[in-house]
């Protein structure tokens, strides 16, 4: 990399192309002078990397604005264009709803503006644009309300802006910041408060708090800016780097900044229904979600030092850190540092190093964990997040860690209330994040929760770590990393041996030779068909599909038991003896129990290979349904993970499954649209060549003046098109019959999903009257049958001491909610989670939902908790 792309890109930090010295006003200096020097062979390349660092390096920004503005002095028809380009960026921006760019894109011009590059005014009218376009949004009768979220993200970005450019604005065009100050007040008045509950990390099925009260994300804002703005517009968080520069940078030239567009949004729904609404609202949100919602996991007491703004604006350049050095997006990272790695260190290195004068490791922390747990998703993968906490960790190893453990701590207290969802992605990051740091935690902090109840979220949790730990290592190393707390072995999974059936003679004689046969055919590598023929001629006629089921699948999952890669194996080379065995649904049922039973003490091994089975079209996704709401899984809701994978890998493999026959079609019309038009020119020259034939006599006979060779070769080209254009069509042709094959599948899939939910859950909640939290006789009518052998029993084994079991809800060592209850939170939470998760797919299915599921005896409950998912009003 040239010198001056490195300074560029180094700019504002401590780093050796600097010297190590961390003085803006000394860098900027620097920076300008070897800039300057190189503009006139290499303006082109200065100008779009400038560009690029501005929208990729956005925490630097009020650096890059200083820097324009100095050379704003020097060439003024260079700064023009850099004006202009950014005008261009932020007019595709709009119109194609990049949310990132649009936002970062504002806050450069704004301190462009700080820099004497951009007329204040010219700021004003664009603030003003967005203003006017968000208020006629959610006007109710000029605009279309459902696509408040569209306004709501105007109105941030035009208020996220200020801090970075406010004191000038109320300094230059006082009277005009008033005017959009008032304007947004007004728009403030208008919109309706939007309510978090369907996408909130702590969640309340029932009444105890719904959080009506509080400011939503806008609100907030908005009260920081209007505390900013009587504080005099003061705050630390936003270096100001043009104050060193102001003498100079007032003689430079401020440009203008030509008209934007906002795009047109969609009309209306025609039909005034609340499920119309519903579905245009979804897709505003999808379009212009919300980027952070905070979880205060922290007391207040760790960020009291902060203003309100500060703490904004300190996540925003948290967040902008995240997004843009995530090592794949910002190709400047990728091409300097090489590797993801690389880029990885970077993005931790600017999270430490970020320009503000007061510590933040705390908010730090939050803003990490408050994506990771961001729903209905969050922007990347949470290993993305697990990778950054480390790096984290090893930059910071003096303070961050405890910080982690602090927030973990917290998060802990507080899991009976956190989203299942949510509580399913921290197990997975935390145990993920204890491999990193060879499984080193004080368990002996959490070895209460043996004297939990097995149903309790706190014991769950920890069991669930525990066993996702073993997945990422092995047994005896996880037992050993428990020592602190050697009462816990008791939550560790059983080890991970296979339950086969016919291991030993002293089981039935009939079935142990049956399986010692086909073993012998599998070693022999007998044929598929040979087996089948063996099956269909000696064993389905002697002992019957139950019996045949069972030894076939026992016996080939033990041959393929060794490793996975023998697993696959297996399954490929004899798929169509098992689908010939499981012809239904209620076989395929029968094979799933078959292959629970044989993986009983290896849960990763039962998700991935009915996973697996999955693929192969071996099972459908509603037999996998039917097995998982199965009596002995049904009892297992509330304690364990295992149920809620199986279904989650069957749902999400449907809905990927949806999801590439979409993009695979986009892809194949765009393909169509170019065959076309390449056949279309084809013909083109091929007629235009034949009407410029002429006859010539050659020795007396006529002949065609036209090269031959040529026409041969445009006749031949015109076939070959129009034969891509035909195949090109019949692929679309293909893809789209498979993809409403696939679409009648998704729906079939949900509706007989939701029917499951609601038929379990219909015993349970009919005691219930809105509110899971019971008392009195309701609670002694829902107090745990002693003399249950289930799953959902007590454990009192040990040397434990005894504790009261003589009603559910009462408490026990201290946690009141009884099992039925807690049963009814963990399903009805799940039935929120998996709506919210696959709401695209269910929006177009709502009005058979609400005629099918969604009767008038279905429990409020279930209503409320699809409702949640969905985040539709109960009132639609």
């Amino acid at each position: 990399m040239s010198s001056w792309r490195s300074l560029v890109l180094r700019i504002g930090e401590k780093c050796s192309e600097y010297g190590g010295n961390a003085d803006y006003k000394d860098q900027l200096e620097t920076c300008f002078g070897v800039v300057r020097r190189e503009l006139l062979h290499a303006g082109e390349d200065i100008l779009s990397f400038l560009l690029e660092c501005a929208e990729q390096v956005p925490h630097k920004i009020p650096l890059y604005g200083t820097l324009v503005g100095l050379l704003n002095l020097e060439d003024e028809d260079f700064v023009r264009r850099i004006v202009e380009n950014t005008h261009d960026n932020l007019q595709v921006a709009l119109g194609t709803g990049n949310c990132n760019r649009t936002r970062i894109l504002m806050r450069f011009l704004t301190v462009l503006m700080c820099s004497k590059v951009l007329q204040p005014s010219a700021l004003v009218v664009l603030f003003e644009t967005l203003l006017s376009s968000a208020a006629t949004t959610v006007d109710e009768d000029k605009g279309n309300p459902s696509w408040q979220a569209c306004a709501d993200f105007y109105i941030t970005c035009v208020l996220s802006c200020l801090p970075w450019g406010g004191a000038e604005l109320v300094e230059q065009v006082p009277e005009e910041i008033d005017r959009v100050m008032v304007g947004i007040q007004a728009y403030m008045s208008i919109r309706r408060h939007v309510s978090d509950a369907g996408c909130s990390a702590f969640e309340y099925i029932d009444d105890r708090s719904q959080g009506d009260g509080e400011k939503d994300f806008l609100e907030d804002l908005w009260s920081r800016i209007q505390d900013l703005s009587n504080k005099g517009w003061k705050l630390e968080s936003v270096p100001r780097p043009h104050l060193s520069f102001e003498p100079q940078l007032v003689g430079g030239k401020s440009h203008d900044f030509g008209p934007l567009n906002c795009p047109e949004l969609p009309d209306p729904p025609a039909s005034a229904t609340g499920i119309a609404y519903g579905k245009q609202k979804h897709e505003a949100e999808l379009k212009y979600p919300q980027r952070i919602r905070r979880l205060n996991i922290f007391p207040a007491s760790k960020t009291e030092d902060l203003q309100p703004i500060d703490r904004f604006v300190v996540e925003e350049y948290l967040l902008d850190v995240l997004f843009f050095l995530n090592g794949c997006y910002n190709l400047l990272i990728l091409l300097f540092f090489v590797s993801c790695k690389a880029s990885r260190k970077e993005c931790a290195s600017a999270m430490v190093g970020l320009p503000v004068p007061f510590r933040y490791e705390y908010l730090m922390a939050e803003t990490i964990f408050s994506q990771i747990l961001l729903l209905p998703q969050p922007p990347f993968k949470p290993i993305y997040y697990t990778l950054v906490i480390m790096d984290l960790c090893k930059a910071l190893p003096g303070a961050f860690p405890a910080v982690v453990a602090g927030a973990v701590r917290s998060l802990f207290d507080k899991i009976a209330d956190l989203d299942m969802e949510c509580r399913t992605r921290l197990i997975l990051w935390f145990s993920h994040h204890l491999s990193n740091f060879q499984f080193i935690w004080p368990w002996e902090e959490w070895a209460y929760v043996l004297d939990l109840p097995k149903w309790a979220p706190q014991r769950v949790f920890v069991q669930e770590v525990l066993e996702r730990e073993v997945r990422l290592s092995y047994w005896d190393k996880i037992k050993q990393s428990i020592e602190s707390a050697p009462a816990l072995e008791e939550l560790l999974p059983p080890k991970a041996t296979t339950n086969f059936r016919y291991s030993a003679e002293d089981g039935d004689q009939t079935e142990y030779g049956l399986s010692s046969e086909l073993n012998g055919m599998v070693k022999e590598r007998l044929t598929f068909r040979e087996i089948i023929s063996w099956i269909e001629d000696q064993v389905l006629p002697a002992h019957g599909w139950d019996i045949t089921l069972r030894v076939v699948v026992q016996t080939l999952l033990n041959i393929g038991s060794k490793s996975f890669t023998h697993l696959i194996t297996v399954l490929e080379r004899y798929s169509q003896v098992i689908a010939k065995i499981c012809p239904d649904q209620d076989k395929q049922v029968m094979l799933i129990s078959e292959v629970s039973a044989f993986w009983k003490n290896n849960a990763q091994m039962t998700a991935i290979t009915i996973d697996r089975m999955m693929g192969y079209r071996l099972v459908s996704n509603v037999a996998i349904v039917r097995w998982v709401f199965s009596s002995s899984n049904v009892d297992q809701f509330h304690i364990s993970d295992r149920p809620w994978e199986i279904l989650r890998n069957a749902v999400t493999k449907t809905f990927n499954r949806i999801t590439d026959l979409r993009k695979e079609i986009s892809s194949l019309k765009k393909s169509v649209v170019s065959a076309k038009e390449a056949a279309s020119k084809a013909l083109a020259d091929l007629e235009d060549a034949k009407s410029k034939l002429t006859l010539a006599l050659v020795d007396g006979e006529p002949v065609l003046a036209e090269n031959p060779v040529k026409m041969k070769r445009l006749n031949s080209n015109a076939e070959k098109t129009k034969e891509e254009e035909v195949s090109t069509r019949e692929s679309l042709e293909a893809k789209e019959a498979l993809f409403a094959r696939a679409i009648d599948e998704i729906e079939a899939l949900f509706i007989f999903l939701y029917k499951s939910f609601s038929s379990v859950l219909a015993e349970p909640l009919r005691d219930t009257d809105g509110s899971l939290h019971l008392s009195g006789e309701a609670a002694d009518e829902m107090a745990i049958e002693q003399e249950d052998t289930s799953t959902m029993e007590l454990d009192n084994e040990g040397d434990r001491s005894q504790r009261s079991q003589s009603n559910g809800s009462k408490a026990i060592n201290g946690y009141n909610v009884g099992e039925k209850e807690q049963w009814c939170l963990s399903t009805l939470g799940y039935v929120k989670a998996f709506t919210r998760q696959y709401a695209s797919e269910i929006w177009p299915l709502v009005e058979k939902i609400d005629t099918e599921v969604l009767t008038e005896d279905v429990h409020p409950l279930l209503r409320k908790a699809i409702y949640s998912g969905l985040c539709r009003p109960n009132d639609f």
